[in-house]
C-alpha cells in the first residue's frame, strides 16, 4: 500500500483539505468516543522549538489512544552525522508515523522518500501546512467557506506565506501579499498560485476590503541575526487598528503565534474583537487529530 505523507497541502488536495477540516470541526463539537490509534506510536522529531506543534500532536495522539515520542536535536543520531535516510529507515521500522519540525524542507523530503510510514511536516523553512489546516478550520467556524473570499498576508514572505499561497490556489480564495522589498515569497510558489495571488506594494492596499488579515513574526526562528534590520524594513507593515480599518467590517485577524505585540501586530488588534488567534491556536489540536486519523487509521484497519 502506498504511504501517504503530508509534506504540503497538495498532499491532501482540495477535497482532502475539506474532509480534514470538516472532521476536525465535527470532532471538536462532539468528541468521538473511539480510540482508533491504540497501540500506535508517533515519533516527533524537533530541530526547532515549539509549543503548539508539540502539544497538539502529543495531546492528539493521547486522545486518539496512541503514544507520542518527543525527540529533540540531542536525542537522535542525525546531529552526529547519521544519514537522514538511515534515520528514516530506523524510525519508520519502529513507529507508525513521524512528524518532523526542522529547518530544511529538502531534508524533510529526503526523510519521507525513505520512510515506510506517513511523514508529517510540522514546519520547515519552506512550508507550514499543519498551521494552515488550523487557520482554515478557524475561518470556516467563524465565517463559512473561504472560497471566493479575500485574504491579506502582511509581513514576511515566509513559510506561512507560502502555505497561504498554496491554500489560495487549492481552495479558490484571493490572496494579497504585502511584504517589504527583499522579503517577498518564493517566486516559483507565487507563480504556481496564478491569478489567485497578488503582490501589493503596501500593507494598506493588501488589506483593503479583506475578509481575513494574517501576519507572523518579522524575524522567524533562524533569522535572529537580522532582527535589527528587519525591524527597520518592516516598520510600515504592522497590523494595527488603522490597517484593520481598511479591511471589511467583519474581517478576522489571525496569527500563528508566538506574537510580538508592538512589532508585527498591535496589542489592540491581537487582543481585540477581530482576533480569533486563541481559537486558531486551539484548533491546532483538532486539526492535527483529524489529520492523524486521515493518515494513520487506514493503515490500522
Amino acid at each position: 500500500m502506498t504511504v501517504r505523507h503530508f509534506l504540503s497541502l497538495d498532499d491532501l488536495g482540495r477535497s482532502g483539505i475539506h474532509a480534514v477540516i470538516d472532521a476536525a470541526i465535527a470532532a471538536k463539537r462532539q468528541p468521538a468516543n473511539d480510540r482508533p490509534l491504540v497501540g500506535q506510536t508517533l515519533a516527533m522529531v524537533f530541530e526547532k522549538a515549539s509549543t503548539r506543534t508539540r502539544v497538539s500532536f502529543e495531546a492528539g495522539m493521547t486522545r486518539l489512544g496512541g503514544h507520542a515520542i518527543f525527540l529533540s536535536p540531542g536525542d537522535t543520531q542525525i546531529g552526529r552525522g547519521e544519514p537522514v535516510a538511515d534515520t528514516a529507515r530506523v524510525l519508520s521500522g519502529m513507529c507508525d508515523a513521524v512528524m518532523i519540525r526542522n529547518h530544511s524542507h529538502t531534508v524533510l523530503e529526503q526523510f519521507a522518500a525513505h520512510s515506510r510510514v506517513p511523514v508529517i511536516n510540522g514546519l520547515t523553512d519552506r512550508l507550514h501546512p499543519c498551521q494552515l489546516l488550523a487557520d482554515l478550520q478557524t475561518y470556516v467556524e467563524h465565517r463559512g467557506d473561504i472560497a471566493g473570499r479575500t485574504v491579506a498576508w502582511i509581513g514576511d514572505g515566509n513559510n506561512m506565506c507560502h502555505s497561504y499561497i498554496n491554500a489560495a490556489r487549492l481552495l479558490g480564495f484571493d490572496l494579497r501579499v504585502a511584504t517589504p522589498n527583499g522579503y517577498g515569497p518564493d517566486a516559483d510558489i507565487v507563480a504556481r498560485g496564478g491569478d489567485r495571488v497578488t503582490l501589493c506594494d503596501s500593507a494598506h492596499s493588501a488589506a483593503d476590503g479583506a475578509d481575513l488579515v494574517v501576519t507572523d513574526v518579522w524575524a522567524s526562528m533562524g533569522d535572529e541575526d537580522s532582527q535589527a534590520a528587519r525591524l527597520a524594513a518592516f516598520a510600515d507593515f504592522q497590523v494595527n487598528d488603522a490597517l484593520m480599518d481598511c479591511a471589511a467590517d467583519n474581517a478576522l485577524f489571525m496569527h500563528c503565534l508566538p506574537a510580538h505585540r508592538g512589532e508585527e501586530v498591535s496589542a489592540a488588534v491581537i487582543d481585540g474583537p477581530a482576533s480569533v488567534v486563541w481559537d486558531e491556536a486551539e484548533n491546532r489540536l483538532h486539526a492535527q487529530m483529524a489529520l492523524l486519523r486521515e493518515l494513520m487509521v487506514p493503515a490500522a484497519s
